[in-house]
């Protein structure tokens, strides 16, 4: 069976979706949080594609390979910041909400770190990495580069 090219068969809403992604590069998240926000839930999802993509993107901008390697278990390292691990702890809420109970107490929490609009765009940010990483399982994608 073909590759199914989103980017062909639904132009519009492609388009919307690399619209929201210059939305959130230019926001007042750290671009390292960001990454490990996308690499949470890439590894949360089983995106392949985009485990790769981001871990990456990351290890270009300067993150170490032993964070990379322990983001899984970030709540039991102090290699994260508090900050690190809030956003983190969100991701895994939002990537898993069918399972996850968010109370108010728990976005407080995050508060504590984040301004109300950081805290829109992480939600904004966490939902379009999971958009992304559905896209690309549901398209069988496969890494560009093995390597």
């Amino acid at each position: 069976m073909s590759q199914i090219n989103f980017f062909k068969v639904s132009k519009t809403g492609m388009d919307n979706l690399i619209k929201m992604e210059e939305y959130l590069h230019n926001t007042t998240i750290e671009p390292l949080t960001r990454e490990l926000v996308k690499i949470r839930a890439s590894q949360i999802n089983g995106c392949a594609y985009c485990l790769n993509m981001h871990t990456k993107d990351a290890l270009k901008m300067g993150e170490t390979n032993q964070r990379i390697f322990l983001l899984d278990a970030y709540r039991e390292t102090k290699l994260f910041t508090d900050k690190e691990k809030a956003a983190l702890m969100l991701t895994d809420k939002l990537t898993r909400i069918s399972n996850e109970e968010m109370t108010h107490e728990f976005r407080d929490n995050v508060l504590k770190f984040y301004t109300e609009k950081e805290y829109a765009d992480l939600v904004l940010l966490i939902s379009q990495i999971n958009t992304w990483n559905r896209i690309n399982i549901s398209t069988n994608n496969d890494i560009d580069d093995p390597k």
